[in-house]
């Protein structure tokens, strides 16, 4: 499978069976912010996403936002209305912030899954962490006018690859 090629592609965040993903053995999920726990367009997550968290802890998984946005205080209020520590300014694909999320999470590669919605940075930097990576569609079609650049390659590069519903 390529660095590029995520473990998985999925509609949205809600969508991804958390009692299957415990049941192979994952405890620990990585989950981006912009437009993969929050719409670009917006200042909070939908209530359906805080729903998806919360069963997400009630199953013991551990929670860490590991967003490239360099905005700390939107990261951080982000991360506190939905119950989980962060990290901002990521530098994502370089996997050092991820390595850094799996430390505090206290988590092994194996038990470990980034969760994004962009190709060439939540997926490239888990696959770069070695942990299991899923991908979602993004929650809007809001984004910085790099990201629109890079979603041009990723629609290519997708072209083929089954999204799960």
């Amino acid at each position: 499978m390529s660095i590029f090629s995520p473990s998985r592609y999925i509609t949205c965040v809600e969508h991804i069976d958390l009692d299957a993903l415990w049941a192979s053995g994952k405890r620990a999920i990585l989950l981006d912010r912009d437009n993969t726990l929050v719409p670009r367009d917006r200042t909070c997550a939908p209530e359906s996403v805080a729903a998806w968290l919360d069963h997400a802890r009630e199953l013991g998984f551990e929670l860490i936002m590991v967003s490239n946005n360099w905005h700390v205080s939107h990261v951080s209020r982000s991360a506190g209305e939905l119950g989980m520590d962060y990290i901002s300014f990521a530098c994502k694909p370089l996997p050092f912030a991820i390595t850094a999320g799996m430390k505090r999470l206290g988590a092994r590669k194996e038990e470990a899954v980034m969760v994004g919605d962009q190709l060439y940075t939540d997926v490239w930097g888990g696959k770069l962490a070695g942990v299991t990576t899923i991908l979602v569609k993004p929650q809007s079609t809001a984004d910085l006018w790099y990201t629109q650049i890079f979603r041009i390659f990723e629609r290519m590069a997708l072209r083929g690859v089954p999204c799960e519903e």
